[in-house]
């Protein structure tokens, strides 16, 4: 039986039915500036200053452009990614792309994890009595809520990534240096195409992909809903990527020029790069917030990313909407991923060269993600949906460019490195 009815029978008039759409895309995009994410720009700002700035900015559109094809399938087909990838494609190509959602929601959740184990460090809090907590309050809170439930605690607990932005407001920037800056790219230097193919791998994970076209399954939405649930994308591309430059900005503003090209090995690092602006104790608390929010409600996307992705290929129940009675494989998966995620981080792990490596990890899968993607939207698809004429050529380029760049970047870096 299902936990929750249909979100628009809830609803009545024409703000309260759109209002009721909203939520796959904001959530999916608050947890697209993950804990890694966080980490990766901080590293950005820290390491090259204001030179990939301009970065955040160019991939906001191709964001959209991603993300906005996953609406699109899970309001006309009623399926999800692996589920359509396994009809479409048949079930060996399924499972590869299964592999590539469970690398990378492993890496993120660890990276989840261990950002929360640090704020938790930032108060003296020692990483066991944190992750017990966490991994406990999220395994009652799933076990126990619908979808609407759990989509609601994601968007508050994210909000407080908003932190960042009133943070870099502080910093009180000339706009004629920081643009003056954000263009001189130095594409020779394999320090700079690591951290731009981590960027890549930050903002178009594999995860999100899946996530939002179940999440659009989930809430039941209908092809009239469709205007709405692009605004709501459209709407999370930008404030994903407003944080991001902001992260980038206030460490760019602080260790980017006293000390350029230090690497940050701890979370402590990055929170005192707050201090010069709000001082110790409210540059502590906003960092510790803004982190929380970003780890928090990634950790639920990627957790129950993973264990619908695994429900999707072997055929079984696999939605929120399902008592954990009916559904018993998808609530043990989400469960064992958080109580191993949380055992393996509560040992010393080193969150920034972590959190960095799993965005390139995740830059390196995008041209099988994106692949996917561009041929479900090109064959799922009926009539005037599908994609199709100069859009489907002009999407082809970008996502060819984007994969090209992320793949290149990432194995040039390493290899230089």
């Amino acid at each position: 039986m299902s936990r929750s009815r249909r979100f628009s029978d809830r609803w009545s008039g024409p703000w309260a039915a759109a209002l009721a759409v909203v939520g796959p895309g904001l959530v999916v995009m608050l947890a697209d500036t993950d804990a890694g994410s966080v980490i990766t720009a901080a590293q950005s700002g820290a390491q090259w200053g204001y030179r990939l700035l301009l970065l955040q900015v160019i991939l906001i559109p191709i964001l959209y452009i991603v993300q906005e094809l996953t609406v699109r399938l899970g309001v006309v087909t009623g399926e999800g990614h692996g589920q359509l990838i396994a009809k479409r494609f048949g079930y060996g190509w399924a499972w590869l792309s299964v592999a590539t959602l469970a690398l990378s929601c492993l890496g993120a959740l660890l990276t989840e994890l261990s950002g929360m184990a640090g704020v938790g460090l930032l108060f003296g809090v020692p990483r066991w009595i944190t992750m017990l907590i966490l991994v406990g309050g999220l395994i009652v809170m799933v076990w126990t809520a619908s979808y609407a439930a759990v989509e609601r605690v994601a968007l508050a607990v994210g909000a407080f990534e908003l932190a960042f932005l009133g943070v870099a407001f502080r910093t009180h920037q000339n706009l004629g240096y920081l643009l003056r800056h954000s263009l001189q790219i130095p594409f020779h230097d394999p320090g700079y195409l690591y951290l731009a193919a981590a960027n890549v791998g930050a903002v178009i994970m594999p995860w999100m992909v899946f996530y939002q076209q179940s999440a659009v399954v989930d809430k039941k939405l209908r092809l009239d809903h469709l205007k709405m649930a692009r605004i709501d994308t459209a709407v999370g591309a930008v404030v994903t990527q407003l944080i991001m430059a902001a992260v980038l900005v206030v460490t760019a503003a602080t260790i980017g020029r006293s000390n350029p090209h230090t690497p940050l090995n701890t979370v402590q690092q990055i929170a005192g790069a707050l201090t010069p602006f709000l001082g110790p104790k409210t540059g502590r608390l906003l960092f510790a917030l803004g982190m929380s929010g970003a780890a928090i409600v990634a950790t639920i996307v990627v957790s129950l990313t993973a264990a619908r992705g695994v429900g999707e290929v072997m055929g079984f129940k696999h939605s929120l909407e399902h008592h954990p009675r009916e559904a018993p494989w998808f609530y043990g998966i989400y469960t064992v991923l958080l109580v191993l995620g949380g055992a393996l981080v509560a040992s010393n792990v080193n969150l920034v060269s972590l959190g960095v490596a799993m965005e390139v990890m995740n830059a390196i899968l995008l041209p099988i993600v994106l692949g996917f993607l561009y041929l479900l939207a090109r064959h799922a698809l009926p009539g005037a949906l599908r994609l199709q004429g100069w859009y489907a050529a002009f999407v082809l380029t970008v996502i060819t460019i984007t994969a090209g760049f992320g793949l290149f970047a990432a194995l040039n870096g390493i290899a230089l490195g």
